[in-house]
Formats: C-alpha cells, sequence, structure tokens
C-alpha cells in the first residue's frame, strides 16, 4: 500500500505541520506502507493551487489507485468546514482512493453522519446563543474583555478604573494637545515606565487602536450594535473627532533627499561591462575674466558603476538630460515601440463568452455542493439509509471533480487573456503619455512611466539600445 500524507496548518488537534509529518511517518512505518508523497494546506491561500487540488492531480496521474491512501490526522483536515471536508472526502473516494486516519487506520467517513448530525444541532444553539449576546449587547452588557481603561462593574456595564483611566487621559493629551505621533506617544509611555495591562510594552498598533476606539466616548460597540452614553466617558466628543480628524489627515512624512533623483536610475546598463550606472552629480565653479565674478553650474550625468565603484571599466559617461531625452524619442521614434493593434470588440467578445462559461460552471458546481450537502442531511436525520447517501455522494463528487476541473482551465485562460489585454491597453496609454504629457508630469510620474514602458537602457558612448518590456 502507498501513503500519501495530507497535512493542514493549525489542524483540529493544534498540530503543527512538523508534527503532523512525524505521526504520517511513523503511520507508515507501523503498517508497512511506502510513504509516496505528502501534501500541505496552509491557513490561507490565494493562488488557486492550493495542497489539496495538487494532491488531486497526482491521485489522477496515479496508475493502480486501489493501492493507494491519504492519511490525515482528521476527518476535518480535509477542509476547513465539515461539508468542505464530506465534499472532498468522497472527491477523493471516487478516485478509488481509500482515506484513513493517521492515529488508529480507520476511515474517517465512518463517523461522518454522525458528525453532520452533530454540527446541525450546535448551529441551532449557536444562534441561540449569538441571539441572546446581541440581546445583551443592545442593553450595554459587557461582553468579553472590557478595553483598557474599563473593567466590569455593577449590571455589566463598563466602570473606569481610575489608574488605567488616567493613562488614557495623556495619551489623548499628548497626541492632541502635544502633538506627539502614535510612534513617540509609545515611546514616551514606555520611557515613563507605564505599562499594558498584562505589564508589557506599548507599541503604535495599540496606541492607534485606543485613539480610534469610541468606548473612550462612551459608546459601547459589540456585534455590529452600538450604545451610545452606556458608560461614563474618558475623552469629550469634541476631542475625540479632532483626534479622528487628525489620524485621517496624516501622511508618513518622506524624508527629503540632497541628491537630485535620475529618471533612468536602476534601468541604465553601461554597453561595455553591463554593470549599473549611477547618476553623478557635480558641481562646478570658476571666476568669470572681465570682473572676476565667481560663476557656477550643475552637471548631472549617467557613469558606468563599474568604474566609479571598482575601477574595472574605462571612463563612459553619458549627460543625463540628453540620454533621457534620447530614450523618450527611442521609444516614440520609428523602430520603437508601436501601439497594439487591438480589436477591442473580438476582444470583449471572447472574454464576455469565457465570463459566461465561467459563471455556468460555478452555478453547477454550486448545485452539486448542495445536492450532496441535501444526501448528508437525509442520512443524518434517517430519511435515507447511509449507503444510499454514500452512493449518490460518490457519482456527485465525480461530477465535481470533472467541473472543477473544466472550471480551472477556464479560469486560468480568462486570467491569462484579461492580463494580456490588460497589459497591451496599459502601454498603449503609457505611450500616450509619453508623446502628450510628458512635459506635465512630475519626476515621480515619469520614472512611473519609463518602468512601466522600457526593462534595460544600454548605454554607449555612440548611442543607446531600449530594451522594452514584453
Amino acid at each position: 500500500m502507498r501513503a500519501i500524507g495530507y497535512f493542514r496548518e493549525g489542524n483540529d488537534k493544534g498540530q503543527s505541520l512538523a508534527e503532523q509529518s512525524h505521526l504520517f511517518l511513523e503511520f507508515c512505518q507501523a503498517n508497512g506502507y511506502q510513504a509516496l508523497a505528502t501534501f500541505l494546506e496552509p491557513i490561507q491561500d490565494d493562488s488557486g493551487n492550493s495542497g489539496y487540488w495538487q494532491m488531486v492531480e497526482f491521485l489522477k496521474s496515479q496508475g493502480q489507485r486501489s493501492f493507494l491512501m491519504v492519511a490525515v490526522s482528521t476527518l476535518k483536515t480535509l477542509g476547513t468546514a465539515l461539508p468542505e471536508a464530506a465534499r472532498h472526502y468522497f472527491q477523493i473516494t471516487s478516485l478509488g482512493v481509500r482515506v484513513m486516519k493517521i492515529d488508529d487506520g480507520s476511515d474517517p467517513g465512518e463517523s461522518l453522519v454522525k458528525l453532520w448530525s452533530e454540527e446541525q444541532k450546535g448551529k441551532g444553539l449557536g444562534q441561540r446563543v449569538r441571539a441572546a449576546m446581541r440581546r445583551k449587547a443592545v442593553k450595554g452588557e459587557v461582553l468579553g474583555r472590557p478595553p483598557y481603561g474599563y473593567e466590569v462593574g455593577p449590571r455589566r456595564r463598563l466602570r473606569i478604573i481610575p489608574e488605567e483611566g488616567s493613562v488614557i487621559r495623556y495619551i489623548f493629551r499628548l497626541y492632541l494637545k502635544d502633538g506627539l505621533g502614535i510612534r513617540r506617544i509609545a515611546r514616551r509611555l514606555n520611557e515613563e515606565s507605564l505599562r499594558t495591562r498584562r505589564g508589557g510594552l506599548w507599541s503604535m498598533v495599540t496606541i492607534r487602536d485606543i485613539l480610534r476606539n469610541r468606548a473612550y466616548v462612551g459608546t459601547y460597540s459589540r456585534l455590529g450594535v452600538k450604545v451610545p452614553a452606556s458608560h461614563a466617558p474618558l475623552v469629550s466628543s469634541a476631542d475625540f473627532r479632532q483626534v479622528q480628524d487628525r489620524l485621517d489627515n496624516r501622511r508618513p512624512v518622506a524624508t527629503t533627499r540632497q541628491a537630485a533623483p535620475f529618471l533612468l536610475s536602476g534601468l541604465a546598463y553601461c554597453g561595455y561591462c553591463r554593470s549599473k550606472t549611477i547618476g553623478v552629480t557635480r558641481r562646478q565653479r570658476w571666476l568669470r575674466r572681465k570682473d572676476g565674478a565667481e560663476m557656477s553650474a550643475q552637471y548631472r550625468y549617467y557613469q558606468c558603476g563599474s568604474k566609479a565603484n571598482r575601477s574595472l571599466c574605462q571612463y563612459h559617461t553619458r549627460r543625463a538630460e540628453e540620454l533621457e531625452e534620447d530614450v523618450r524619442r527611442g521609444l516614440l521614434g520609428e523602430g520603437g515601440i508601436s501601439r497594439s493593434a487591438l480589436v477591442v470588440g473580438d476582444e470583449e467578445g471572447v472574454l464576455a463568452g469565457e465570463e459566461k462559461r465561467r459563471r455556468q460552471l460555478r452555478a453547477k458546481l454550486g448545485r452539486l455542493n448542495r445536492q450532496l450537502d441535501q444526501h448528508m442531511e437525509a442520512a443524518a436525520t434517517g430519511t435515507v439509509t447511509t449507503e444510499e447517501a454514500w452512493k449518490s455522494n460518490l457519482a456527485l463528487a465525480t461530477q465535481q471533480l470533472r467541473v472543477e476541473s473544466a472550471l480551472s482551465d477556464v479560469e486560468k485562460q480568462l486570467r491569462q487573456r484579461v492580463s494580456k489585454m490588460e497589459r497591451r491597453q496599459q502601454r498603449d496609454r503609457a505611450l500616450d503619455s509619453l508623446r502628450d504629457e510628458w512635459p506635465r508630469l512630475e519626476f515621480a510620474q515619469q520614472q512611473d512611466l519609463l518602468r512601466e514602458l522600457v526593462d534595460k537602457v544600454i548605454v554607449r558612448d555612440g548611442g543607446v539600445e531600449i530594451l522594452v518590456r514584453p
């Protein structure tokens, strides 16, 4: 028997990936299984290529699947929620592959109906608990841990802790009256040996959250419920509004560089040694012959970085303004970047067709998922037998895999087509700006525009070679 390990980061047993891997290898050794491969599922994956679907593609590629098995810690390793875990269980089983629990080698699907029934009961209980909590929140009764500066008082209302309350007022005064920023406030509190409720150091995040918390003007917020004047405030509403305005309008202050920036920084390379060029600024002074007045001028040029830093090349330089203008003219002139021969109607028609196909596949997958859930519900309530539900769900799982595969292909093609079309349109807009708006653009906009169009600029004494981005 060949075994495949499937692990989930942060599984319901609290085991690390290393612990799950170790237990899997012990399981294989104890039972004489060949450890064939392992697949990992991170806590969050937005790539569209999850560990589960990598495993499914691997299983499809294997021959004699009756000798394959997937080892998991528990059934819920197969999904973040029980319905997803159930669908994945049936999909793997529909491929002719067994699923086993690492701890005892049993089939986790044997407890699926029981778990489904318990979860449905738990949902009803959870809804009743949330409704009761919401009723308490409407009354302003404290739920969970009170914010710094308060404790739970009579009738479960927030009550000020004098020592912590004075710190909250101090924080707002430092920000509003003394003009200190969030970082300096945290440093001031730490320097004065004031500590958080848990005895820790203050951080920028903690200070920012305090300045944003409406609890300090007497408003209790929980579960989407806001109750004004539910408890004694620590700061006035007027001061709180001023703090919010200042936070909203605050922008990080950029440090100003003394040296003038260069448009082709990071793009220009020496045509002789292929090292990056560096921007150099020189100021020259001299005395005018006629009246002896001192004159000065600033020169900016690109120089081979290898020559400047390691003396490994010759003294090749180009005046900055001339080189930058040569690059701009080269991009717009003959032999430069041509505008895309884009037939928008055709492109949009193809995209619309693929998007329609994606919607149809998603709708079909949703119907199949709902049918599988209904079969599990029927088995949990005894409407149908477990055997009948299993047979129906295996057939549904086979269809799900086909639809998922088709949907993955369509989405991949759609992403590629959209990316290609957007890239072409973006390049056309950049060329228009390069031709029509260049003198009016700020330096950062000009530099972004060149980086959008240019991959490298090869600088030689007698000319320039522009390598455009694909």
